[in-house]
């Protein structure tokens, strides 16, 4: 995928940035010189396997420590609902036993599960949330070699999304390998549970990010929108591209932060549910613009390794969501 209008990679020279996780984004702070009476407030905490952090622009820095603690709260709260690493979260007690009996679930992850079967449906299997044996298999954080191809392709072009049964709250799996991840939708909805609380406290200036999904509410300290940096794949002192944010998220999914090499190859975490492998893609990151977290989080999971004109029309079909970068 190419994105004609995409700025040439530059050092953040324009203004002081300030980086906001260790993630995919860098966001340009205002001078000193220039800020108002509003300050920024800004923490950060590990969270959902990276590090999340909340910004508010509020005149009461104690009121704004409030809010962020209650932010915290939810970004914490679907970590312990939807995480595949527990087998007490409800993810994990479905993956150990919704396939011999139906498993329970609460309202939010009943909602995630069903917007990951609609663009599971959408992409035709490209987003597949049943992936988890895969992605077990992969291990990429840990692994320094490929597993064996035998057990990938087993794996392979299974559509098991299409093996999960959600009668209300109720799970139940029809195929024995399917094992749900949310890995590439419950950082973004967790993110717009965590920006939902931020405007329920009066807050309507503001970020929050959780590694590679950001949200940025309002305006900056200067009244303008957000600038996001996009970081390089290649050099993640530089930036691949900027654009202006408010009230509107953007996720980037990319192959550069977790992988590993074997005899020349390298192998990331993003798997191609066709292949039960890595994608193999020319583009390193793709970035996507969306009403929420969760459709920009979601859109940017499915097309990546996709060409651009299929691309934007399932983002376009599914979300509204557009693609503003493909490095």
């Amino acid at each position: 995928m190419e994105h004609r209008d995409r700025p040439a990679p530059r050092h953040p020279t324009r203004r002081e940035v300030v980086a906001f996780g260790i993630g995919a984004f860098v966001v340009a702070a205002v001078p000193l010189a220039r800020r108002s009476r509003a300050r920024l407030v800004r923490r950060t905490i590990p969270v959902m396997g990276t590090i999340a952090e909340v910004a508010v622009v509020h005149r009461d820095a104690a009121y704004a420590h409030a809010a962020i603690d209650a932010a915290f709260e939810e970004l914490r709260l679907v970590d312990r609902l939807m995480t595949r690493f527990t087998p007490t979260s409800e993810i994990g007690c479905a993956n150990a036993g919704a396939w011999r009996d139906g498993v329970a679930v609460s309202e939010p992850t009943a909602a995630v599960l069903y917007e990951s079967l609609r663009w599971a449906e959408a992409s035709d299997g490209a987003f597949d949330p049943c992936l988890g044996r895969a992605v077990e298999l992969w291990d990429v954080g840990h692994r320094t070699v490929p597993p064996a191809e035998s057990s990938v392709r087993t794996l392979a072009g299974r559509h098991l999304y299409r093996a999960l049964d959600l009668d209300g709250t109720m799970v139940r799996f029809t195929d024995p390998d399917v094992a749900v991840d949310l890995g590439g939708i419950g950082k973004g909805y967790a993110v717009d549970r965590a920006v939902a609380t931020l405007r329920a406290w009066g807050i309507d200036r503001g970020l929050v990010n959780a590694g590679g999904d950001l949200y940025a509410l309002g305006t900056s300290e200067d009244g303008d929108p957000w600038k996001v940096g996009i970081r390089s794949p290649s050099n993640p002192m530089k930036l691949a591209g900027e654009i202006d944010v408010s009230d509107a998220a953007i996720a980037t999914s990319g192959d550069y932060l977790q992988r590993f090499s074997y005899r020349g190859r390298s192998y990331h975490h993003l798997l191609d549910p066709a292949t039960g492998g890595p994608r193999v893609t020319g583009e390193h990151s793709v970035t996507i613009k969306a009403a929420s977290c969760m459709a920009a989080d979601a859109g940017a999971t499915a097309v990546f390794g996709m060409d651009e004109p299929r691309a934007r029309a399932l983002l376009g079909r599914v979300a509204g969501a557009e693609l503003v970068a493909a490095v």
